[in-house]
């Protein structure tokens, strides 16, 4: 559990460094994990990225390189602004373990048990179809025979997808109702979840995993038990206690000059290109918690020592001891790892050795994941090539925040972990 010290709100990374060796990391090899992702900026991969080391509360390596912002043929206002400590991001699905915190807050005052259908609070789920055979023009489909309970949300084993997969028939079926990407446009949550809820389960809940909307419809739940809108739960119960001042679903209009801009690869070239994307000065309609969240670094760090303290920081506890640990372990069928338990997905990393907890991948085995980390490591990343992981065998923290889409595009969280593990001397 962390105890030395802890991320300081409101207060520039650069002036909260410790040393190195106090932790046991060996400062010059924490310099290889600039040098390597340095190139990915001179080589036009990336625009630019921030990373920051935590171990037993200490902040020993934290950087930033490159810029926020890429300049663009037709930018009126050409780009190029360095990227700082205290640029902006969108966290895309780095909300997710937000979200599931916030329900399990909930879970803790007893307004559910993992057991519970989730048509207790969204009663349009009890008849939500699933998915047999034949073409989205013209699916074939048969009732639950398992009810969506809200374990099968928190560990995406729901049935839920996304449009963005492009794997199957029920994903085409998102897409053509509007969700590939985001939502129609004045849907709410509350009609979100009533729109996913007549479009069929790719599986039986509790069958497979399967990335989705899942978590997007947990935080219904947690509108529905709160009685309050999902901003303001999060920023009532978990934000403001936390410090997070620069999190939320929206980004006040002073503030947009901290915005990293959003970034493809060039489909001819592969190096990072500038894409146009809104940023909104007031909460959004749809509230998603399984990727709605802009936040910063120092903000996010702020909740993984949360999550490091098993539910403390700063005296403030948001979860008990227990149920952190409840939640950061597998809760797949028969401990199963994601790569015999999910389907075939793109994917950042390799799913051998990694199974999935109450909103967090958990890594069961690092000899079957190829990847230096320890059993019990729990993790998760965004869209735009963000990512985080907490390893409390070493009491370790890593986040790395950049803004590319897709997150698939190059093996960001892999090659960090080698270089971060390598670090550690004793």
């Amino acid at each position: 559990m962390t105890d030395i010290a802890t991320i300081t709100p409101n207060a520039p990374l650069t002036d909260q460094l410790a040393d190195p060796a106090a932790v046991g990391f060996d400062a010059d090899r924490l310099g290889r994990i600039d040098r390597h992702f340095a190139r990915y900026v001179d080589d036009g991969r990336l625009p630019g990225w921030q990373v920051a080391v935590v171990r037993h509360g200490q902040l020993v390596h934290h950087a930033t390189y490159g810029n926020r912002l890429i300049e663009r043929a037709d930018d009126a206002a050409p780009g190029g602004a360095a990227w700082t400590d205290d640029t902006i991001v969108r966290m895309y699905s780095m909300s997710k373990p937000v979200t599931s915190v916030a329900a399990m807050m909930l879970y803790e005052e007893g307004a559910f048990e993992l057991r519970t259908p989730i048509s207790e609070f969204i009663p349009e789920f009890a008849d939500t179809p699933v998915y047999q055979i034949g073409p989205s023009t013209k699916p074939v489909t048969v009732p639950q025979t398992e009810p969506i309970r809200m374990w099968h949300l928190f560990t995406h084993t729901s049935g839920l997808t996304y449009g963005f997969h492009n794997s199957g028939v029920t994903d085409a079926l998102y897409r053509a109702a509007g969700f590939e990407w985001g939502a129609p446009k004045d849907f709410d949550l509350a009609a979100c979840c009533a729109r996913w809820a007549e479009l069929p389960l790719a599986f039986q809940p509790g069958d497979e995993w399967l990335y989705g909307v899942s978590t997007d419809v947990l935080g219904r739940v947690v509108e529905v038990v709160s009685g309050q809108s999902l901003d303001e739960f999060f920023s009532e119960r978990i934000l403001a206690p936390l410090g997070m001042t620069d999190t939320a679903f929206h980004v006040d209009e002073a503030k947009h000059d901290r915005v990293a801009g959003l970034c493809i690869p060039h489909p001819k070239t592969g190096l990072a290109h500038p894409m146009t994307s809104p940023i909104p000065s007031a909460p959004p309609r749809y509230l998603s918690g399984g990727g709605g969240l802009w936040g910063t670094m120092a903000d996010y760090l702020r909740f993984c020592s949360l999550l490091l303290g098993r539910g403390e920081l700063d005296g403030t506890r948001l979860l008990s001891s227990r149920t952190v640990d409840w939640m950061t372990s597998n809760h797949l069928p028969n401990n199963a790892d994601l790569d015999e338990f999910g389907r075939a997905l793109f994917a950042e990393s390799s799913f051998e050795g990694v199974g999935f907890g109450l909103g967090f991948s958990v890594t069961t085995d690092p000899v079957a994941n190829k990847v230096p980390s320890s059993v019990g490591e729990y993790a998760w990343g965004g869209a735009a090539s963000t990512a985080f992981w907490c390893d409390p065998v070493e009491d370790l923290t890593v986040v790395f925040l950049t803004q590319l889409l897709p997150s698939s595009t190059h093996p960001i969280r892999s090659e960090l972990k080698q270089l971060v593990y390598q670090s550690l001397v004793d």
